[in-house]
């Protein structure tokens, strides 16, 4: 054995590694979305929740991610500790799915030319061919993450031969059959190998892989493997449960100790029954016969599959005894602890979790900031102390909400590949500091109510009626805001700015009637000031509803991203029959309002700014 075969030997290990975290890092990408709804709809019935958990590992090729995702989920309040028993008890058993795949190293291609196509040495090629012609073509929208998948594929499978390669060439190595006489002689020192092995390479697939790989030198017993296979199940329990505890509620860490006490159940049970079967002589013909890679990859989902059958009904045992060991500490929860807690990275690997995560958080945050200006209109009518404070307090869990919601983003940030990903994180960046400044202006008219107040300074009853049209107009733009940002909705977007142009000539002439009263002492003067800041306020709400709507279109057309305020331009220059229309309509709603009261008719304005 030389430096050379140690070093094919590794170069194999290293792309074989590589290409099953491409390929599972890719499955997670392009299916997140459904693995978001499926698993949010799991129910308390174990049977399905197993079934689930097979089918979900066996999708993502990683019973590590399907873990930490169904913790994510239980910490967001999306799923209970009861519910996630099955899924994790499925994910063990579904994660055997990459040893059955990677059994086809065994294929014997002498029969037909079919058989030789199912062969890694042919798949390999193929796989990276389809892969590199999608990410260049680009044919369809997920062309990217599918040929990203192949490539992963056909990398896996390039390992694995030349680990294969390399093992052949050392296969009359002493070195090797010492190795293996040992494991086979110590089963506790075969279990500590594996254990410690899937540790390091955070992963119970690739270590069954290598030891898969390995069987290719002839040298594997079954006596030497089945302790290294059943430790490899601690080694990665072990791991997932270290991802599930960083930064976690303690409903997630939680679900890592389930998996780790499952897992224990499970070494337990192999142990003791190989112990067994072997006294009893069932194993005999077994039990120095050379294994090959189908007969490592059977034994690792038979010992998988009757451990989950035998362990189910002992599930209620593991949830109690975490809750034990795990105590939940209480604190005061906010009304939105639901929101925040589901702002947990181990989603960053599946977007579409990560995104609604964001999602939900940023809808709180503008229905609150909404309920915050309603609440600030009724304190300009009727100053309450207990609603100006109600007010405060909910401010505080937006700045709160907002801090949350612009870290976890700058967190996730670097795990975005997909452009349409980008374009959601960048319209999400930009309404995160919008919805937050509705907050604040709430909070400044709540201010100036007050300052009213403590001067015992009173609006005149026109001044009480055309606020009122005013806030008609501003919560009619704010629920136009609010359907723009639920549904993504270009339409709603397109009626904002119309509204904003109407608001904006609405404060102009609510300042110039103020002017009017005062001189007629009909208006106190010492409300000048307080007026005037309340308008400006009034028309910085318009500016934000403006900008969210244009962060919508731009989503949906990336190409005005570089001409926003061409686009701006060309609707206030009357370059837009849909704009002009609504523009006129609801100018007519709010003016004919503001004429009854005055007993005026105002006409609306032309784009050039005549009557």
């Amino acid at each position: 054995m030389d430096v050379f075969q140690v070093i094919s030997l590794l170069g194999g290990l290293a792309m074989f590694l590589y290409g099953m975290r491409l390929m599972g890092d890719s499955l997670k990408e392009n299916s997140s979305g459904t693995l978001k709804k499926v698993m949010g709809k799991v129910t308390d019935n174990a049977g399905k929740a197993f079934l689930l958990g097979v089918l979900v590992t066996a999708l993502i090729q990683s019973s590590t991610a399907t873990i930490v995702i169904t913790a994510g989920l239980v910490s967001a309040g999306i799923l209970t500790l009861h519910q996630s028993l099955g899924i994790i008890v499925g994910a063990n058993v579904g994660t055997t799915m990459t040893g059955q795949i990677i059994r086809l190293l065994d294929i014997d291609a002498s029969g037909t030319s079919f058989l030789r196509v199912l062969q890694p040495s042919t798949l390999a090629p193929i796989a990276l061919i389809i892969g590199i012609v999608l990410i260049m073509g680009s044919f369809f929208k997920n062309a990217r993450s599918v040929g990203n998948i192949a490539i992963g594929f056909g990398i896996l499978f390039s390992g694995l031969l030349n680990m294969t390669g390399a093992v052949n060439s050392l296969q009359e190595s002493g070195v090797f059959e010492n190795l293996f006489a040992r494991l086979g002689d110590n089963p506790l020192l075969g279990y500590l190998t594996g254990a410690g092995v899937a540790f390091v390479l955070q992963s119970s697939s690739a270590a069954v892989g290598i030891l898969q790989a390995f069987s290719a030198s002839g040298l594997l017993a079954f006596k030497s493997i089945y302790a290294v296979i059943v430790g490899i199940y601690l080694g990665d329990c072990v791991t997932t449960a270290i991802v599930c505890s960083i930064g976690a509620k303690p409903e997630a860490r939680r679900v890592g100790l389930v998996n780790i006490l499952f897992n224990l159940g499970k070494t337990i049970l192999v142990l003791a029954a190989v112990a067994v079967v072997h006294k009893l002589g069932l194993l005999d013909s077994l039990w120095d016969s050379t294994v090959n890679s189908g007969i490592i990859a059977n034994t690792n989902t038979i010992f998988n599959l009757c451990c989950a059958l035998a362990l189910l009904p002992m599930l209620r045992i593991f949830e109690r005894l975490s809750c034990k060991i795990i105590r939940e500490h209480p604190k005061p929860e906010s009304r939105f602890k639901a929101v925040t807690d589901a702002l947990n990275p181990v989603f960053y690997d599946t977007p579409a979790l990560a995104f609604n995560s964001c999602y939900h958080l940023l809808l709180s945050v503008l229905e609150t900031s909404r309920t915050n200006i309603e609440r600030s209109f009724q304190l300009l009518k009727k100053y309450d102390p207990a609603l100006h404070k109600a007010l405060l307090e909910d401010e505080d869990e937006i700045d709160r909400m907002t801090d949350q919601v612009s870290k976890y983003m700058v967190g996730f940030l670097p795990h975005l590949q997909n452009r349409d990903h980008v374009s959601i994180m960048d319209q999400y960046y930009k309404v995160t500091s919008e919805f937050e400044r509705l907050g604040d202006h709430g909070v400044n008219i709540a201010e100036h109510a007050a300052t009213l107040q403590r001067n015992s300074t009173v609006l005149s009853a026109s001044a009480v009626s055309e606020l009122a049209v005013l806030e008609s107009a501003i919560l009619n733009v704010l629920d136009e805001t609010h359907q723009t940002f639920l549904k993504r909705d270009e339409d709603a977007a397109r009626r904002i700015e119309p509204l904003v142009q109407v608001i904006k000539e609405l404060t102009a002439l609510l300042k110039r009637n103020h002017l009017l009263r005062m001189s007629t002492g009909e208006c106190n003067i010492y409300a000048d000031a307080t007026y005037t800041d309340l308008m400006i306020e009034f028309n910085r709400i318009g500016d934000v509803c403006s900008n969210v709507g244009i962060a919508t279109i731009i989503r949906v057309h990336p190409e005005l991203a570089d001409h926003e305020h061409y686009y701006f331009d060309h609707l206030h220059a009357g370059g837009d029959q849909t704009f002009d229309a609504a523009y006129q309509r609801n100018h007519r709603r709010y003016f004919d309002l503001l004429g009854s009261i005055s007993g005026e008719k105002l006409q609306p304005k032309h784009q050039d700014g005549t009557l």
